[in-house]
């Protein structure tokens, strides 16, 4: 589904039109972004959370020529869903 099918589907769910739908979901998404640059986790109930996590630097080895590489710390973005998702998920449903 890409963000036009999303935003149509959604739409026709809540009764608003697409341009206020995709206003909506641009502030939706701004917001999480605001708050995971200030490191805040997001728990969106009865679907999971979105958190961010810090990575410790590590060394890589380059597999062509062998070279040790430091590779340093980041953010990276986390989803861990809610245990009723992974079970329907898990499931086939």
């Amino acid at each position: 589904m890409n963000n036009k099918e999303f935003i149509a589907e959604l739409a026709e769910r809540t009764g608003f039109n697409a341009k206020d739908t995709q206003k909506l979901v641009n502030n939706l998404i701004d917001a999480m972004g605001d708050a995971f640059q200030e490191d805040n986790s997001i728990m969106v109930a009865n679907f999971g959370v979105f958190e961010t996590k810090k990575k410790m630097e590590r060394i890589m080895v380059n597999p062509s020529t062998g070279q040790r590489m430091l590779v340093p710390p980041k953010l990276v973005l986390n989803f861990k869903p809610n245990q009723t998702w992974k079970d329907k998920l898990k499931g086939g449903q």
